[in-house]
């Protein structure tokens, strides 16, 4: 049992494959932040607007598909 936990443990260790995606969302969240920071505050009416009009859509959808 040690043996075949010690080998997962080097299989995880050693692989690399999610590391590019990984990066990439750490990219588009401080994208995000950064936007968030730039942006005047006139925009950000507007912009709560869109989302709220989104979260109410996603929120329909999700109780017509139940």
């Amino acid at each position: 049992m040690k043996a075949l936990f010690y080998a997962v443990a080097q299989k995880l260790r050693n692989d690399v494959r999610g590391q590019d995606l990984v990066e990439y969302a750490l990219m588009a969240g401080f994208v995000a932040v950064a936007a968030g920071a730039i942006f005047p505050s006139t925009l950000m009416p507007g912009v709560s607007t869109i989302f709220s009009k989104l979260a109410s859509s996603f929120t329909l959808a999700a109780a017509q598909g139940s």
